[in-house]
């Protein structure tokens, strides 16, 4: 699955506000596919995650004209899906609270710059698996920082953490994935320093 070409999320957001029903399904391209991710690593319900998807997505529509005015839109849709989604996991589980080693994230895969190229397939399906072997909440940051450019403070918040724990599983995902790349390929591992 190729993730689509970057958007200008201000002209999204302006446009949005408009009543511009085609910036809405830009937007809803964009960013759906990862917040049915985000979901279902919380609830883990496919068909409840596309529907917690797309009340986030009728919330987006129904604030339209106030999409414009935020800062992050990036930020705000995740919060948004996490707070659908705990909300129905609450109603829909005994226990109140979510324990991140439960989240289930479907595979990794690393959208391959010129850079990336130039390394290889092959140093590719390693990061690839280190990245997939990660402890599921550490997965979770790592997607969360790495694909969804969300700040540490941003994923502390969104995931009830103290930013020195995001901070640290970061450390301990960067290093698992340094440390499969020497192990399996230590050619490629040179490229990495």
């Amino acid at each position: 699955m190729r993730e689509p070409a970057k958007i200008d999320i201000v002209e999204i957001q302006l446009r949005l506000a408009q009543g511009d029903e085609a910036a809405f399904k830009t937007l809803y391209d964009y960013y759906s596919p990862r917040l049915f991710q985000f979901a279902y690593a919380i609830i883990h319900s496919r068909e409840t995650a596309e529907e917690i998807v797309a009340d986030v997505f009728l919330q987006i529509w129904h604030k339209r004209e106030r999409i414009a005015s935020l800062d992050n839109l990036n930020w705000y849709l995740h919060i948004t899906t996490r707070n659908i989604s705990y909300t129905y996991y609450r109603k829909n589980n005994r226990r109140k609270n979510f324990d991140f080693d439960e989240a289930v994230l479907s595979y990794y895969q690393v959208h391959a710059t010129p850079e990336e190229i130039l390394i290889g397939q092959e140093v590719l399906q390693v990061i690839n698996q280190a990245i997939n072997d990660l402890p599921a909440k550490c997965k979770l940051i790592f997607r969360l920082v790495k694909e969804d450019n969300l700040k540490y403070r941003e994923v502390a918040e969104l995931l009830h953490l103290t930013p020195k724990t995001v901070e640290n599983q970061m450390g301990i995902a960067i290093k698992k994935i340094h440390e499969a790349i020497r192990r399996r390929l230590p050619q490629a591992s040179s490229l990495l320093r």
